[in-house]
């Protein structure tokens, strides 16, 4: 309809609830761009992990992340935005969940702990 509001800088953001959607019905991958003791602490169900450092240092995406549309995560949003951003550079359908982990715990969405069970969100 206003095909120039469809313009954006950089890749798009999408909530919690969305990126559990996309994510769980296989259309997308989610890739938790936290540090390793942050994701030790609390991660979504089914999320990959590659911390953004690494990407940064130029670490090519997890295999089961490779040619398809990922969903980057992180605490608040703000390293997963960059990561999109990176991700983007380097040809990925990526997007971003605003508001990262707080958010989605924020929703009720479960989070689950590095051996297996509940866990929660590094704050």
């Amino acid at each position: 309809m206003f095909p120039f509001l469809r313009l954006r800088r950089g890749p798009g953001r999408i909530g919690p609830r969305e990126a559990r959607q996309r994510t769980g019905d296989g259309e997308a991958v989610l890739l938790d761009v936290r540090e390793t003791p942050e994701w030790r602490a609390g991660h979504a169900p089914g999320a990959l992990h590659l911390p953004l450092s690494r990407l940064l240092a130029g670490a090519p995406l997890p295999a089961a992340a490779q040619g398809g549309p990922v969903v980057t995560i992180c605490r608040s949003g703000h390293r997963s935005r960059q990561a999109a951003k990176l991700l983007a550079r380097r040809g990925v359908d990526a997007r971003d969940v605003t508001g990262g982990m707080a958010a989605r715990a924020r929703a009720g969405l479960p989070v689950t702990g590095g051996g297996g069970g509940g866990g929660g969100v590094i704050r």
